[in-house]
Formats: C-alpha cells, sequence, structure tokens
C-alpha cells in the first residue's frame, strides 16, 4: 500500500469517527471542531498565497477570521442569520489587512494578493465549513425541533463520506489504470480513468446512503436523489482537489503543511470537502422543495 493510500484511509478511519461524534453532540462540539480545522487550513491557505513572505500578521487574521465564521454559525445556525455577521467579519479582515499593510505590520509589499489573502483564506475554509453547522441543524429546523437524534448527523457525514470515497478510488484506479491526463497543467498526477472511477464511487455511495437513510422522516434522500446528489458532489471534491493544486502550483510547493508529517496538510485532506459543504447544502434545500 502506498504512503499516500495510506494517508487517505488513515484520514478517513481516523476522521469519520470523529466528526461522526462531533456531528453526534451538535452545538458548540461541531462549531468548536470545524473551527478549530477551518483555522489550520486558513492558515496553510495564507501561506500558500504569501508565499515566503515574513506575514506573521496576515496569517493571524486570516486564522482567526477562519474560526470566526464557523463560531458565528455556531450562534445562530442558519444561513440567513450567518450571512451578516460573516460580511462584516470578511470586511473587517480585508480593511484590517490593508491597514496593517499601510503601517508596516503586514511584512509584504502590500499587493492586492496579499491584502486579499486573510478574507479569502477565511471564507475559502471558514466559510465552506460553516456549511456543515448548518446541514447539521437542517432536520430540526423541518421538524420543528423534533427530527431524529440522527438525522442532523447523517446530513452532515453524507458529503464527507462522498467525497472521501470517490477521492479513494480515483486514487486507486488513477494509479493502477489511468493513462489520460485530466488536467496536465493543474495537476499532472490526476487521469481521466480516475476522475470516473471517483464519480462512480461517489455516485454508488449516495446511491448506498439512499437506500440507507430513505426511512428517515426529514432527511430528503431516497436512492435516486441519493446517487445524482452524490455524483453531484463528487464533482464538486473533483473541482476542490483541482483547486487546491492550482492553489500549490502558484506557490511552488508538493504540499499545503506537515499536519500528516509526510502526506499534507489539512488542505491536501479535506480539499473536496470545502466544495462540497455548500453545495450539500443547497441541494438538501432543493430535494426538500422537490419533495
Amino acid at each position: 500500500m502506498s504512503g499516500s493510500l495510506r494517508s487517505r484511509l488513515l484520514v478517513a478511519g481516523l476522521g469519520v469517527p470523529l466528526v461522526a461524534g462531533a456531528a453526534y453532540a451538535g452545538g458548540w462540539w461541531l462549531a468548536g471542531c470545524l473551527a478549530a480545522l477551518a483555522a489550520w487550513s486558513a492558515y496553510e491557505f495564507c501561506r500558500l498565497a504569501l508565499g515566503r513572505a515574513r506575514a506573521a500578521a496576515l496569517k493571524a487574521l486570516g486564522t482567526a477570521g477562519a474560526a470566526l465564521l464557523v463560531l458565528l454559525a455556531g450562534l445562530g445556525p442558519a444561513l440567513a442569520v450567518w450571512g451578516g455577521g460573516a460580511l462584516a467579519l470578511l470586511l473587517v479582515l480585508f480593511l484590517a489587512a490593508a491597514t496593517f499593510s499601510v503601517v508596516g505590520w503586514a511584512g509584504t509589499g502590500g499587493s492586492v494578493a496579499s491584502v486579499s489573502a486573510p478574507a479569502a483564506g477565511a471564507l475559502y475554509a471558514g466559510g465552506t465549513l460553516s456549511f456543515a453547522v448548518f446541514l447539521r441543524e437542517m432536520p430540526d429546523v423541518w421538524a420543528g425541533g423534533s427530527a431524529g437524534a440522527w438525522e442532523g448527523p447523517l446530513l452532515v457525514l453524507f458529503p464527507l463520506c462522498v467525497v472521501w470515497v470517490g477521492d479513494s478510488a480515483a486514487y486507486v484506479v488513477g494509479r493502477k489504470a489511468g493513462r489520460r491526463r485530466l488536467a496536465p497543467r493543474v495537476s499532472p498526477g490526476k487521469t481521466v480513468e480516475g476522475g470516473a472511477a471517483g464519480l462512480a464511487g461517489a455516485a454508488g455511495t449516495g446511491l448506498l446512503a439512499g437506500f440507507l437513510l430513505d426511512g428517515f422522516a426529514n432527511l430528503p434522500l431516497s436512492p435516486l436523489a441519493g446517487a445524482v446528489g452524490g455524483l453531484l458532489l463528487g464533482i464538486a471534491g473533483q473541482i476542490g482537489d483541482l483547486a487546491e493544486s492550482l492553489f500549490k502550483r502558484g506557490a511552488g510547493v508538493k504540499d499545503s503543511g506537515s499536519l500528516l508529517g509526510g502526506h499534507g496538510g489539512a488542505l491536501d485532506r479535506f480539499d473536496g470537502v470545502y466544495f462540497a459543504m455548500p453545495l450539500a447544502y443547497g441541494l438538501a434545500l432543493v430535494a426538500r422543495a422537490l419533495e
């Protein structure tokens, strides 16, 4: 077994039970775990964006901003409630970064990219992961607080499992049978065959989830809806993977960090999740409306 596959399995083996426990507990347990992940991810994002610049103040802004975005979701676990506070926080981050550049605290030349990095990193990691908090509370909102104990947690776990299964399938098939490059200028290691296998794995996971969860009153997930949702989330996960590869290529690095030793950082292992979580929220709303 290769080191990269071992890393993927390690993250899934440790991450799924941890997230399942936090999702089941909900509330500040879930928001706190996600805030920590968002903070670390935003720190890695800012390091990629700022390169070798000694910009501790800007990295700190992005790190804190990402955590605060998730914690804001914990305060009011609904998109409409969260949106105003999130917008205000992002504006503060941008203006603070610009001010730090003016007074010489930023450690950069004050380019548009460097001034924008804290807000962009906070939105990329904290903004997207906030949707996991919204998903957790969605069945309770629909049921007036009387949803089953596992309905919210399962709605959070659905996009996670779809993305991780799709990612693992793409990696295994790509290494064994990959011939044609999927995006050679962005990530030469990705193949069309691996991408197709990843989408098949994601759709299959969604189909299975639909069969398992079809009996829950407040989960709008039939087998067909699960398969379609799994396919769309698989596409989002692959776009997120390629986007993170683009960030690393621009920064001239192989990995976003060293959180997992030689197997990369938080961005490397959760890149697809950042894109999938907001989409999962939107798909749940659409599925509910079509019931």
